[in-house]
């Protein structure tokens, strides 16, 4: 998808730039939208869904939350009221209202915490790969050692998209869009220290209580392969017995990447049931 479908919004909140892919759309038919990326990602991750809720009358923005891509590179406040305090200015700023909130991943956790933190302005949260969590001691410390064993600077896209996608050509595109070029290579536009700190409070704690707090409706796209279990599912649909649940055959963890067509039509189908 060409850059000239969307148009960068900037704002800074508290010292720290956000970067926007604002995709337009009228806003009217349908839900003005938000969508997070996970963890080491990037609002380009969204632009083969995007287009389709737009088309389909929503209004659309892509947040590149801080830490990554054009946002800034090296905040120091990583919390996660950092991250949903972002969320509710770019919502005020960008005149989104009651807008549809997803999230793959820790984005999806970002989306969730905004619910739980202000009931009233989602009007409905869809979680991709995403939920309350439970503690892990190590995982700062094992996803930190994972960005910093890859191979960087990748000598070409080709080499990226084969290293990253492990496999999954949609994948590898996927991560290889969010590399930039200096000094003769391919290179994150993140920082893995940043990363880890960003799961510091994931890593000590779950957050079944803020999940139990959220009051719209809610939509878990889950892959057969991917990071949510039966068993964690089962809790987070009896903290929230309304929740709609989807796991998607053969999928891992980026069902945004190698799903988006489907993805686009269950949150559609998802958002028409549901009249919101």
């Amino acid at each position: 998808m060409s850059s000239s479908s969307w148009t960068e919004r900037v704002l800074v909140r508290d010292g720290v730039r956000l970067s926007c892919r604002d995709w337009g759309g009228s806003g009217g038919s349908g839900a003005d939208t938000l969508l997070l990326h996970g963890l080491a990602g990037h609002a380009g991750e969204w632009d083969a869904l995007a287009p389709l809720l737009r088309d389909a009358g929503h209004r659309v923005v892509a947040l590149d939350q801080r830490g990554h891509g054009s946002s800034e590179r090296l905040p120091a406040d990583v919390s996660r009221a950092a991250y949903v305090a972002d969320v509710l200015a770019v919502v005020e700023e960008l005149g989104l209202v009651r807008p549809l909130l997803i999230g793959q991943s820790l984005g999806g956790h970002t989306a969730l915490l905004t619910a739980a933190a202000q009931p009233g302005l989602p009007r409905a949260l869809v979680l991709v790969e995403a939920g309350p969590g439970e503690p892990e001691p190590g995982l700062p410390e094992q996803i930190g050692g994972w960005l910093r064993a890859w191979p960087v600077p990748f000598p070409s896209r080709e080499a990226a998209v084969a290293y990253l996608g492990d496999g999954k050509r949609a994948v590898g595109e996927g991560w290889a869009d969010g590399l930039e070029e200096r000094d003769g290579g391919l290179w994150p536009r993140f920082d893995p220290d940043v990363m880890e700190r960003s799961l510091d409070e994931n890593a000590r704690r779950d957050f079944r209580e803020e999940w139990a707090a959220v009051r719209c409706p809610g939509l878990a796209v889950l892959g057969e392969g991917g990071i949510i279990g039966r068993e964690q599912y089962a809790e987070m649909a009896r903290l929230q017995p309304g929740l709609r649940g989807v796991s998607l055959p053969g999928a891992g963890h980026d069902v945004h990447l190698e799903r988006p067509e489907l993805l686009g039509r269950l949150i559609l189908d998802f958002v028409r049931e549901k009249g919101v």
